[in-house]
């Protein structure tokens, strides 16, 4: 954040009674970790919960094929067995990117908020 919107921040935090800064504070900017657990809460935390075991499961079963391809000598069955490692690291390379294609629609969801939140109080001052 750079020091204007540090600025605005502080100037809205002066606007508001101690329940709305709290609720603001609240709604702020998260870090890495934060928007990980955030995938985890709400009304699609079960979907995200099964699509991080299937890509657990999917990992594990392409670190297996890749062992076998390692331990064959016949060039075939290595190819076969490439094959199913890099299809399984590949799909799990595409539930990595819907977990943080989540993560970002749950950060522009609070932004959304906060947003709403000053309309609100922009609202309250007017009448």
């Amino acid at each position: 954040m750079n020091k204007s919107e540090k600025e605005i921040d502080q100037l809205i935090q002066e606007a508001l009674s101690k329940e709305e800064a709290a609720y603001y504070d609240q709604l702020g900017e998260q870090n890495v970790p934060q928007r990980l657990l955030g995938l985890f809460k709400g009304k699609n935390s079960w979907l995200n919960v099964i699509m991080m075991l299937i890509s657990l499961v999917v990992l594990s079963l392409s670190v297996y094929c890749f062992i076998e391809m390692l331990n064959t000598d016949v060039l075939s069955d290595k190819l076969e067995w490439a094959f199913y490692a890099l299809i399984g690291f590949m799909s799990n390379i595409l539930f990595k990117i819907w977990s943080w294609n989540q993560m970002d629609k749950n950060s522009l969801l609070r932004e959304i908020k906060r947003l709403e939140f000053q309309v609100s109080l922009l609202g309250k001052k007017k009448q």
